[in-house]
């Protein structure tokens, strides 16, 4: 019988992105039961507490598992959001980096990606997205400020579902 610890590099990230893909999965499930139940208002509050929560934990565990000190400016978010679940199934990148600025683009996002297929418009992320993306990047640095550049239900580049701009305010 096979053990995790007798598992290789590449078999580790497979189950890695593997287990990705069922908290993403969950995730959706999780939303679409509350959003039958309810409603999509009932159903974008309650996904926005719970986010306002997780991105906050995901981020401390994140910084816990790297040796990286609350503070580490734009550097250590760019390090910290490498090894966010997501980024084992979207396409990100950071692009104009500097010491107190960078801009982040989803260029693939998966959840996106699979209504599109299925002919379905795009989910409207955004208020979410904030909650998440300015709760994760306080967390690394309390003095990163998050802008929204792009995200549905706005328009959006065809190749970036969502951009935002974080930048360090010197206190």
């Amino acid at each position: 019988m096979k053990e995790i610890s007798d598992l290789d590099k590449n078999e580790l990230m497979a189950l890695l992105e593997n287990a990705a893909k069922n908290w993403l999965a969950h995730d959706g499930l999780w939303f679409q039961a509350v959003e039958e139940k309810f409603d999509m208002e009932t159903a974008m509050e309650l996904d926005g507490r719970a986010w306002e929560r997780f991105t906050v934990l995901e981020a401390r565990r994140i910084m816990q598992f790297l040796g990286l000190e609350p503070g580490g400016g734009i550097p250590a978010l760019i390090q910290a959001l490498q090894f966010r679940l997501y980024a084992l199934l979207n396409v990100q990148e950071a692009v104009d980096i500097s010491d107190t600025r960078c801009v982040f683009h989803m260029r693939d996002c998966r959840v996106q990606a699979a209504r599109r297929r299925k002919g379905l418009p795009d989910f409207p992320c955004k208020p979410v997205g904030i909650i998440e993306y300015s709760g994760f990047a306080r967390t690394i640095d309390p003095r990163i400020r998050t802008r929204c550049l792009a995200c549905p239900p706005d328009p959006h580049p065809e190749d970036v579902w969502c951009s935002w701009e974080f930048t360090l305010e010197e206190e």
